[in-house]
């Protein structure tokens, strides 16, 4: 009996190990007839990393990004973590990312907010050529694909401003909105985006089977909206990354690290 419970807990905590620190690539498509035909348009989303390193000085991450190739590359808050004192990990990071890619851009997370030197780190990571887009929004053309893509600052504290953000926006292209926090959504009933992106929840960083998450922020015991994606609207959607890092406890279980690869093409 005591072997049976060794094994218990040794699969237990390899499966916490695994899902804490290793991360995998989350594929997911959307459609839209915004989209030229025989087209497409791919972003990667990196969300939550909460100063956390996979391999050496991240080797790891810059390898998924190379993989990727994708046209853009969203950073939806929480980089580093309310007590991070060194940006050393997250400037390096960065700084190899936009040598990839220079379509890179991001959002505040609350995070970031409470952190004590959040000016230093923005500034840091702008001046590594990251484009911030806290109430922000631009317009992008990838091959013959136009969209906007908008983001707003950190809405689970209070620091958004949609309408700022969308204040320049052509709603008959294609348009991405980067918000950390999906509880934007409880703050305005109508958001003229045809996708949000968003973090924050950490897919409730510990899951249970047949119960799903147990806690995630702002949204309490067993979320609803935790991870992945939910229809909001008539061709409207959001998608929950469940993020890479972890705060609070350092461990996941039953939901692994992940970043995403999003791939929005012409509607079927």
């Amino acid at each position: 009996m005591w072997i049976f419970g060794m094994l218990c807990v040794i699969g237990l905590s390899t499966k916490a190990y695994i899902d804490t620190n290793i991360f995998k690539v989350n594929r997911i498509e959307f459609y839209s007839n915004k989209i030229p035909l025989d087209s497409k348009l791919t972003i990667l989303q990196l969300s939550d990393l909460h100063n956390k390193v996979f391999g050496v000085d991240n080797e790891t991450l810059i390898d998924t990004v190379k993989q990727a190739n994708a046209d853009i590359i969203v950073l939806t808050g929480d980089l580093i973590d309310r007590g991070t004192n060194d940006f050393g990990h997250v400037f390096s990071l960065v700084e190899r990312i936009t040598a990839i890619n220079p379509n890179v851009f991001f959002v505040s997370g609350n995070h970031e907010w409470g952190n004590a030197s959040t000016e230093a780190f923005i500034e840091g990571i702008e001046q590594r050529n990251v484009t911030i887009l806290n109430n922000q929004s631009t317009e992008l053309t990838v091959g013959n694909v136009t969209l906007n893509l908008v983001g707003v600052d950190d809405a689970a504290t209070k620091h958004e401003d949609l309408n700022l953000a969308f204040a320049n926006v052509d709603q008959a292209s294609y348009t991405i909105l980067l918000s950390h926090s999906p509880s934007i959504l409880d703050r305005y009933r109508a958001i003229p985006a045809d996708l949000i992106l968003s973090g924050h929840t950490h897919g409730g960083q510990v899951r249970l089977p047949l119960i799903g998450a147990l806690v995630a922020p702002d949204e309490g015991f067993f979320p609803e909206m935790d991870k992945g994606i939910f229809e909001i609207g008539v061709n409207q959607f959001l998608y929950i990354d469940s993020g890479l890092g972890t705060s609070m406890a350092p461990i996941r279980f039953l939901n692994q690290s992940q970043v995403s690869l999003i791939e929005i093409s012409r509607e079927k």
